[in-house]
């Protein structure tokens, strides 16, 4: 896009863009090295390149696809040293394109993300969010299944011509497993998916909110995958129904394990086993499976993660549809907004439809009448050097215990992996996730690989998809070196 006047000037800079940080911008490429769309994608998308772009010539940046394809992760920003929020002055470049005609440069953006992700509409729904910037959401899907519908047909024609005789069991049908499944389909393997569930879909069909991800785009993504050949059993459960003794009889050369981090933490204070208090991972469940939940009207979500701010939105929602409970809608978190791991748009979100987020306060004990909920005690924190996780300690405040009231209690205080039915081959890191090579993903069991949730601990939807085409990668490459 070529102009004869400044579109973006030095005052609309100054406002996107947080002057005083980037003047200490090292540029040591963390951003870029952070991004799992960078990974996917190589020479076609380069945050660092894209933000170093806006500053130096904003007018021809705005012809950029690049402005489209950043996914929100932020996982840019919190590895950054200047906590600069790229995603955001990414949207503030898109918007100003938009008023000026760039719609070539989302159109660019979107064929792409066809021809690149195997979950186009529910990354685009979940982590792309054009709709933020002006793009009409159902039209700009409808043009995304449109370009992903032609890719398919010529993969499909692709998948004709090389066929292995090589099958892989993949056992999980979240976003890694799905990924797995699909780029090795399209290469010529025989896949099998295996889902625990009624339905395939893993976590964004298990937890993540109908408003923000309908269902009905994740089904037809799941029926093209198998479209192209891949074959999934649901309702069963590996360790159960099979074992992976059963698998190799059955003739898998290989297994990809994408099993996600379903497996909730428990809360360890008194009265956790009340009535009235419930793990988010269930109640995201059964409000996505349809059922008729009971809420409270003093709601009260403990966790600074993604998985908290969704329950919270959720009973905030429902309580504005439907005109009963859920009158205040509460999370609790031990640290700071900066410590907090949910995205911070989605915090934004949260806050703007009325949840209130009380930081530096952890719960003590949760107050029970007759067996049911009635309060949570809680104190409030101060934050002291890193712990191993790389953010602020946590310390209470001796004297500064409070109450709050509470008819529901809601617990997102981490989740992880279920790994009962692994073999004892299969080693575990110290906090219970999958151990994998770091640069195979193959666990310590030969032939058994790993990616996603299930070895990162909870992540982003992007995050899993590019953790499962690098161990396409790795899986392939062994298929291929195995056959000498």
């Amino acid at each position: 896009m070529t102009t004869s006047r400044t579109i973006v000037s030095k005052d609309i800079l100054e406002q996107l863009l947080d002057v005083e940080k980037l003047k200490y911008c090292y540029e040591c490429g963390i951003c870029t090295g952070s991004c799992p769309m960078a990974e996917m994608l190589g020479s076609q998308y380069n945050p660092r390149s894209l933000l170093q772009n806006i500053l130096l010539d904003p007018d021809n940046t705005l012809s950029s696809d690049e402005l489209w394809l950043c996914a929100w992760c932020y996982r840019c920003f919190k590895r950054c040293n200047q906590a600069i929020k790229l995603p955001e002055i990414f949207l503030s470049m898109r918007k100003i394109a938009l008023e000026h005609g760039g719609s070539r440069s989302s159109e660019r953006a979107l064929q792409k993300i066809a021809e690149n992700i195997p979950l186009p509409l529910t990354t685009t729904l979940a982590c792309f969010h054009p709709e933020r910037a002006g793009l009409e959401q159902e039209k700009t899907l409808e043009r995304i299944w449109q370009l992903y519908d032609e890719h398919l047909k010529s993969e499909k024609a692709k998948r004709a011509q090389e066929v292995h005789e090589e099958r892989i069991a993949v056992i999980g049908s979240g976003p890694a497993g799905l990924t797995v499944a699909y780029e090795l389909s399209r290469k010529g393997y025989g896949v099998t998916v295996f889902e625990s569930l009624p339905e395939a879909g893993g976590m964004p069909r298990k937890c993540i909110p109908n408003f923000r991800l309908p269902k009905r785009y994740l089904e037809r993504e799941i029926q093209s995958i198998k479209d192209l050949g891949v074959e999934i059993r649901t309702g069963v459960t590996i360790g159960q129904d099979l074992n992976f003794t059963a698998l190799w009889r059955e003739g898998y050369r290989a297994v990809f394990i994408g099993i996600g981090a379903h497996k909730a933490q428990k809360l360890k204070v008194e009265g956790a086993d009340l009535k009235g208090v419930v793990h988010a991972l269930d109640f995201l469940w059964s409000v996505n499976s349809g059922e008729n939940v009971k809420i409270g009207e003093n709601i009260v979500v403990i966790g600074g993660g993604n998985v908290a701010v969704d329950a919270a939105r959720s009973v905030s929602a429902a309580g504005k549809t439907s005109g009963l409970g859920a009158k205040n809608v509460a999370i609790l978190y031990r640290r700071s907004r900066d410590e907090m791991p949910a995205i911070p748009w989605e915090v934004k979100e949260a806050e703007k439809e009325g949840v209130k987020i009380e930081f530096l306060a952890s719960p003590r004990k949760i107050v029970g009448e007759n067996g049911r909920v009635c309060a949570i005690e809680c104190v409030r924190m101060e934050l002291g050097e890193p712990d191993e996780s790389g953010r602020r300690k946590a310390i209470p405040i001796e004297g500064s215990e409070f109450k709050r009231e509470a008819d529901m209690v809601i617990l997102a205080i981490g989740e992880g992996p279920d790994v009962e039915f692994l073999p004892k081959e299969v080693e575990l890191n110290d906090d219970g996730t999958v151990w994998t090579d770091p640069i195979t993903m193959e666990t310590s069991m030969k032939a058994v690989f790993a990616a996603g949730d299930a070895v990162t601990g909870p992540a982003t939807i992007i995050e899993a998809i590019c953790a499962g085409e690098r161990a396409v990668a790795s899986i392939e490459n062994y298929l291929t070196s195995s056959k000498g």
